[in-house]
């Protein structure tokens, strides 16, 4: 059968607007944002971000069993409290689809103390204060009068009044007594009420009237919404309801479109059909990349590519069993793909543009770059309601649960320790030299560290690395990372060389060997760095090792090794060795390794007499003055030297140094 250019055009035509048709019929996404309320009082990202993820995990669970959920979290800094209900027409995986894109939106308004957001499908909130029983807000309260669908003219203004008025007065009076959701439809106009499952029948009765005088200002709109604080209430003159109840109201029926659509050529309607979807599905796709940032080229390799449903399944939908850690933007889940491949899921929290920009930073740079001491990354999925990205799977987890945790995995040998040491060591001088880019970790330390089944040390985490051409010799960028683990060149003056990278890893190593976290001890005792230098210089240096090693170590090596990690935490970059080095000295018994000088410490009168930029003066300043931990540079005998005396950051300050590198 032969058509002519013009047939084609118009048989194109017509299976476009069938389609087009058939979806407007038969489904609405129900993802649209009615209203998005951002609370003006605002804390500290460290204080509020690690609350929020915390809060959201349990809110996360329920919401898939029941359609909502509700969840407080209490701490000494700040508490929270988080509701999440969808509206009871939607089907289940439709409520779970809202609620993805509402939670992966709400993190807009932190580091405020409060933030809502209305979907046509679901509601989010959270807040300082438990407000479960709130039923109205005279200050956030609102209607979206949308004109989105046009006006009524003045002739149908009276109709819509009369007939909007009534449905709204019947939805709200039977919402009331239906345990706080109705859905009904009246002469062309539909309408939907939905109270939160937290809120009384009371309450639910003084929310609903509120909402049902509000909104009855919005005529002559064809559609609005009223966003209270214990309900929800729409009418529009489109169908915009799932629920069966409200009888044929879909339009053009199913067995109708279908009859039309086999009327045409079935080979041809089927090639147009596939040639229709496979290009709406790239232009889809195109304008996901367009707005979540330009992706290299080799994310377009098929061997990067994992659909979000099959990595789903592969952790029985992130359930809270198959969770294997916790990073600063995102939880880690073990999964299982079809061919019995174990991977490791990382699913993160955000997708702002500074978090969307770190994932891809991720992707690109750790793509393709393979050494047995680095994490491998297999791929990636940005098609779902939230990023994933895909790794091997480490099966020992991190280092810091073998050295800091209260229980202990397990005891960690001298020779296990000193294995890792040089293996992290390797793969930092791979990364340094090793492969055609240069690479900056840029977050080195214990937590970031995993061990395979063999306790092999594997570099983890590359969202906050940088690359740069031979012939730079540094970096300018805001700083990011972790405190007590970054160098003070780059903390001061955001001045980014392998360097730093060596500080960092000089500080793991003193952990590692002393069992003990940086910055970690009470005012009298001083600092990790204070704590060995003093050791060292009085030739007793093998008594800041790990009581648990109970004495079970070679003095030499011992000494040799906290040599290496005090050299590599000097305060000047030009007596930090290279990691090339580091792994020589670790490895070579004849290596001459040089004195080192006094390393920075830390004391109360940070920042004295140091050059910041104001918002990462302000951001460091009120972090570190909470944890008492100021740096300053002193001048010594051809050094300089930083004091101590406090308890070291937890690990939430390492969100207020990301969002010091956001703004400036």
């Amino acid at each position: 059968m032969n058509f002519s250019s013009s047939n084609l055009l118009l048989l194109t035509r017509l299976l476009i607007y069938l389609v087009s048709f058939a979806l407007i019929c038969e489904a609405d996404p129900r993802i649209s944002e009615a209203g998005l309320v951002c609370g003006t009082n605002r804390t500290t990202p460290a204080v509020i971000i690690p609350q929020f993820v915390k809060l959201m995990e349990v809110v996360s669970q329920r919401v898939p069993e029941h359609g909502w959920g509700s969840h407080g979290v209490n701490s000494t800094n700040i508490s929270i409290f988080a509701l999440a209900n969808c509206y009871q027409d939607l089907p289940r995986t439709d409520c779970l689809l809202c609620y993805a894109a509402s939670r992966t939106r709400l993190p807009r308004c932190l580091p405020g103390k409060s933030g809502r957001i209305y979907l046509d499908g679901c509601f989010l909130r959270y807040d300082i204060y438990d407000f479960f029983n709130e039923t109205t807000d005279s200050k956030e309260d609102k209607v979206n009068c949308s004109s989105s669908i046009g006006l009524a003219s003045g002739q149908e203004l009276a109709t819509l009044k009369v007939t909007a008025g009534n449905l709204i007065t019947n939805l709200t009076g039977t919402a009331v007594a239906n345990g706080g959701y109705a859905v009904a439809h009246l002469n062309g106009v539909y309408g939907l009420a939905q109270c939160w499952k937290t809120v009384s029948k009371k309450g639910c009765r003084e929310c609903l009237d509120k909402a049902s005088k509000e909104i009855k200002g919005c005529f002559p709109s064809r559609d609005a919404r009223a966003l209270i604080a214990g309900c929800y209430l729409r009418y529009s003159t489109q169908d915009f309801l799932y629920d069966p109840s409200v009888g044929n109201s879909k339009g053009v029926s199913k067995g109708v479109i279908v009859a039309i659509v086999l009327g045409v050529t079935a080979l041809i309607m089927l090639a147009l059909f596939v040639a229709y979807a496979a290009r709406k599905r790239s232009l889809t796709r195109e304008r996901e990349r367009i707005n979540l940032g330009k992706i290299s080229s080799s994310y377009n390799r098929s061997s990067l590519n994992y659909k979000y449903e099959n990595l789903e399944k592969a952790t029985n939908y992130f359930d809270p069993s198959t969770k294997v850690g916790q990073g600063g933007n995102g939880s880690v889940y073990k999964g299982t793909l079809p061919n019995g491949n174990v991977i490791a899921v990382k699913r993160l929290f955000f997708n702002t543009r500074q978090w969307v920009d770190e994932f891809f930073n991720e992707v690109n740079l750790i793509n393709g770059i393979e050494h047995k001491n680095l994490v491998k990354l297999l791929g990636c999925s940005i098609e779902g309601p939230e990023s994933l990205l895909v790794y091997e799977f480490v099966p020992n987890k991190s280092l810091d649960q073998y050295l800091f945790d209260k229980n202990k995995i397990k005891i960690l040998s001298w020779e296990e320790r000193f294995h890792i040491i040089v293996g992290t060591a390797s793969g930092l001088a791979f990364l340094h030299g090793g492969s055609e880019i240069r690479i900056i970790h840029r977050d080195i330390k214990s937590s970031n560290v995993l061990l395979d089944e063999n306790l092999e040390a594997k570099i983890a985490d590359f969202g906050l690395a940088r690359c740069f051409a031979a012939d730079k010799t540094h970096l300018s960028t805001g700083i990011a990372g972790t405190l007590g683990y970054m160098a003070p060149e780059y903390l001061v003056k955001g001045q980014l060389t392998e360097k730093a990278d060596v500080y960092s890893y000089g500080v793991l190593v003193l952990e590692i060997v002393c069992g003990r976290k940086n910055i970690a001890f009470a005012e009298d005792s001083g600092s990790l760095l204070q704590t060995v230098w003093k050791l060292y210089t009085t030739n007793q240096v093998t008594e800041a090792l790990d009581p648990l090693l109970k004495g079970d170590f070679p003095p030499e090596e011992a000494s040799k090794v906290l040599k290496v990690g005090l050299l590599c935490t000097q305060a000047s970059v030009a007596l930090r060795p290279s990691m090339t080095e580091v792994v020589q000295m670790l490895t070579h018994e004849d290596y001459q390794i040089p004195e080192p000088c006094q390393p920075p410490f830390l004391n109360s009168s940070l920042l004295a007499g140091v050059s910041l930029k104001p918002s990462t003066r302000s951001l460091v300043t009120n972090s570190l003055f909470k944890l008492d931990e100021f740096y300053t540079t002193t001048t010594g005998t051809g050094s300089s030297s930083i004091q101590s005396s406090s308890d070291g950051p937890h690990r939430s300050d390492e969100f207020l140094l990301k969002q010091s590198e956001n703004i400036d």
